[in-house]
């Protein structure tokens, strides 16, 4: 396997030079609202080049899942149809942080890609940003000058962002020779296929304002990038990406499924095998990150390349869920290095099916409204734009299907006006979306650190504490002082008051002096390190440097707490009960109640949120200690039991919270032990969005009330039932009494004469107590009959007899009548002169025995 084998070089090189070896962070980047996905190896870095954050090293080496399929970075429409783009890669990377610079980075960078790549010295060539003339004369050690070219920002000028940390960048291209073309440089080969680039070196630098002002960094850094799948295709000599091994192994699962060998040449089916090789990868990884197909964000993206690798299938005759079979091949070639592949192999496959066959179905229905919208617009001689965007933006329907279908009977779809509701749909998405900038709002903050240094949290140990006030902000201003009926925040130089994080809301509580009081109504970080206490002024004023007593209410903070380590408890039972594919989505953390969102792709059964419960009650009876303590990053990273969280931010130390057999890094305020949570009850379970659930939950005495309240709830409506049922059983008993009446005025139109005997004989599709009551009804109307009512219940028969009293007065008796022929059924039975009834186990003889009725009364040879 050529691609694991560079990755676990690479890594190792760099391991020998004190490098730490970083694992691959997931592709959802959770603490970064700008990212849709993660794009690049120092993605997961990004707080350390900003200076935000700390760890025990200075030196990491990666090799980063990446999808780049949005912003400046989407590559997906480029798939299939060149040699070299993808939505998914690996982008293997050495990182110095404030450690060295460029003079080891170009060292590190040729020595690697001599010894580890192996590549021909005569084919490399480096480019350097046009004003570097460090770089230049560094590539010198190694390069012949006229091998080494310089370019301009556009190409050789990195920057994070519009603002925040960049800096020139050099590149290593690989001259593939004249097979690729017959340029003399990089400088005569724009397209870049000849001189293909394979690992680019950032020198940062800079840090740029909005201004647009170039200033020099305190901590210079390191972040490389060489992709996998190029390096391998350069080793390889291969003319694509999709020649390498993982992409061609998936290929060839293509092939035995669609029964159309691959040719690389075909310009019409070769994209097809292409794409989905590639999107095959990018949605594997996805869902075992935690992402699902869905309509919104990270999830519309994802469903968008299903829907696209799904397309491709069409064109090469596949018309059923398929890209669940490359998944095992996916996982043979990569699942050692990436074990979330294996862990997730399963639930992938299903997710992608159950997506595939949803859309599949949209595609049925999305033509039959096509056809309409065909018939509507062959008067105008086009289909609209936006008719168009309905079926894409409504129906998912891709515009590329529209064109194929329109294109077979000849009429065109109005495109540019498609385009344009497609541009107003980005932009109206984009300005919904936050905007996040690396200078707003924070060189306040910045400068408040710079004066009085952090804001010192003491909550873990204390609930109360004697502080002084060190800022104060009113009407979102800096403030010297705030008076009674005033609201504002306060700064302290220490608090006991926890701020909202982590799901956790914020601590309320009071900040007080003997003349002054202050209502804490809620607590915020807005900026590491500054601790906000926003409230009222209830009685004095307050100004800078004030000494106060902070005290948090401290009933309210056990209840918080007690959830907080319900939350944990839940997201353990969760991942043992449902599988290691949850994973947590966000949480809210309160007072009265907790909510947990997390990533699961179908409902819960009653019997799986009984289990969950059943679980976490077992753990809060067994009232285990909560244990906290502090670990490296790194070593706590290493660890697989230890849960991260979601939308964490984590420094070079990091706080782990142990709850029974619950692991995570979690900087919250927690029960001092499971059984402070008391009784722990889920009050509701359902889907907030494609892919992600959500639960909401009681603890304490919150769990007692709702279990109170379901109880009066199903006794109500078992109170209700039992009325209902009496109410349907009094109609019923109505409605049988009817159709009984009806039965018995039927059965008096088939009454028959012997001599001047009438006598009736009829086999009754009903029970006894019907049969009796029928019997009752025939009898009240005439007033002068023989009656031989029989039925059947399974094997056996029942007999019923009645004897008018003036026949009764001539001779004829019931149950000498019963007598005679029950045992004709293999029965008996007895009764008087007017009543009889018996039974029989022979319910096949049933004719013969109404027949002995007639010749019974016969046999008496009474006069008529």
């Amino acid at each position: 396997m050529k691609s694991q084998e560079i990755r676990r070089k690479f890594l190792q090189y760099f391991k020998e030079r004190d490098h730490r070896i970083v694992p691959s962070s997931p592709v959802v980047p959770h603490d970064d609202p700008t990212l849709l996905f993660v794009n690049a190896g120092m993605n997961q870095f990004k707080d350390l080049f900003l200076g935000r954050s700390k760890r025990d090293y200075t030196r990491a080496t990666t090799t980063q899942k990446c999808i780049r399929v949005g912003g400046k970075h989407n590559d997906l429409e480029n798939v299939g149809h060149t040699s070299r783009h993808l939505t998914f890669f690996e982008m293997l990377g050495n990182f110095s942080f404030g450690d060295y610079f460029k003079k080891e980075a170009i060292a590190f960078a040729w020595d690697v890609t001599m010894h580890v790549f192996e590549y021909e010295q005569d084919a490399i060539w480096a480019s350097v940003f046009e004003t570097d003339d460090e770089a230049f004369e560094l590539w010198r050690n190694y390069l012949p000058e006229k091998r080494i070219v310089r370019l301009g920002e556009a190409d050789n000028f990195w920057s994070m962002g519009d603002t925040g940390p960049c800096g020139p960048c050099s590149e290593l291209l690989y001259n593939r020779g004249k097979a690729f073309g017959n340029a003399a440089s990089p400088l005569e080969d724009p397209s870049g296929e000849q001189f293909l680039e394979f690992w680019n070196l950032v020198f940062m630098e800079f840090d740029k304002s909005p201004s647009g002002e170039l200033k020099p960094l305190s901590q210079k850094s390191i972040d490389t990038g060489a992709g996998l799948e190029r390096i391998l295709q350069i080793k390889m000599g291969a003319k694509t990406l999709f020649e390498t091994d993982v992409l061609r192994d998936l290929i060839t699962v293509v092939e035995n499924t669609s029964k159309i060998k691959y040719n690389p040449t075909d310009k019409t089916l070769a994209p097809a095998f292409h794409v989905i090789a590639d999107h095959v990868r990018s949605l594997a990884f996805a869902c075992a990150d935690g992402v699902q197909p869905s309509n919104v964000d990270r999830g519309y993206v994802l469903r968008k390349i299903l829907r696209r690798a799904l397309r491709y299938g069409r064109m090469l005759g596949i018309q059923r869920p398929f890209l669940g079979e490359c998944i095992p091949h996916l996982v043979n070639f990569m699942g050692e290095d990436f074990p979330e592949l294996v862990v997730s192999q399963n639930r992938i496959i299903e997710i992608l099916t159950l997506e595939e066959e949803g859309f599949l179905r949209t595609l049925k229905r999305g033509g039959n409204l096509l056809s309409q919208v065909v018939e509507d617009a062959k008067k105008e001689g086009m289909i609209s734009g936006d008719d168009a965007f309905k079926l894409k933006d409504t129906y998912g329907f891709p515009v590329e299907e529209i064109v194929l279908l329109a294109k077979d009977i000849d009429l065109p779809v109005d495109l540019q006006r498609y385009e344009a509701l497609e541009k107003e749909a980005k932009e109206r998405s984009r300005q919904a979306r936050q905007k996040v900038g690396h200078q707003t709002s924070e060189r306040d903050y910045e400068s408040y650190l710079t004066k009085f240094g952090s804001s010192q949290f003491v909550g873990y140990e204390l609930s109360s504490t004697l502080a002084h006030v060190q800022y104060i902000f009113k009407d979102e201003k800096e403030a010297d002082l705030l008076s009674e009926g005033e609201s504002g925040a306060i700064a302290l130089n220490l608090t006991p008051f926890y701020p909202e994080k982590g799901g956790q809301v914020g601590d309320e509580g009071v900040i007080y002096s003997r003349d002054f009081s202050f209502q804490v109504e809620d607590t915020r970080e807005p900026y590491p390190g500054v601790i906000l206490h926003h409230g009222l002024v209830k009685k004095g004023s307050v100004k800078i440097q004030d000494k106060v007593h902070a005290e948090v209410d401290l009933s309210r903070r056990e209840k918080i707490a007690s959830n907080h380590t319900a939350t944990h408890l839940l997201h353990y039972a969760l991942r043992k009960i449902l599988g290691e594919h949850v994973k947590q989505a966000g949480s809210v953390v309160e007072a009265h109640r907790l909510r947990f969102d997390f990533s699961h792709h179908k409902p819960l059964s009653k019997e799986q949120i009984e289990e969950i419960e059943d679980l976490v009650n077992a753990m809060v009876c067994r009232n285990v200690s909560i244990k906290t303590y502090e670990l490296p990053f790194s070593e706590a990273s290493k660890q697989r039991d230890i849960i991260q969280f979601f939308g964490e931010k984590y420094g070079d130390k990091v706080r782990v919270v142990e709850t029974a057999e619950s692991k995570e890094l979690c900087g919250g305020i927690h029960a001092r032990a499971t059984g402070n949570i008391g009784f722990f009850r889920i009050t509701k379970e359902g889907s907030i969005a494609s892919g992600i659930r959500r639960i909401d939950a009681v603890t304490g005495s919150g769990a007692i009330k709702f279990s109170r309240s379901e109880e009066r709830d199903l006794q109500a409506r078992n109170l209700d039932l039992i009325q209902a049922k009496k109410e349907v059983e009094g109609k019923l008993n109505s409605l049988k009494s009817e159709l009984l009446k009806i039965e018995a005025d039927n059965l008096l139109e088939h009454v028959k004469e012997q001599g001047s005997i009438h006598y009736l004989t009829h086999l009754l599709p009903l029970n006894n107590e019907e049969m009796k009551e029928v019997a009752d009804l025939i009898m009240d109307k005439a007033p002068s009959l023989i009656l031989f009512l029989a039925s059947v219940e399974e094997n056996r028969c029942s007999l019923l007899v009645r004897i008018s009293s003036d026949l009764i007065a001539k001779g004829f008796k019931a149950n000498e009548l019963l007598q005679k022929v029950a045992p004709i059924v293999s029965g008996r039975g007895g009764g008087k002169a007017d009543a009889a009834q018996g039974g029989g186990t022979a319910p096949e003889n049933l004719p013969q025995a109404m027949s002995q009725v007639k010749e019974w009364i016969i046999s008496l040879k009474l006069p008529s």
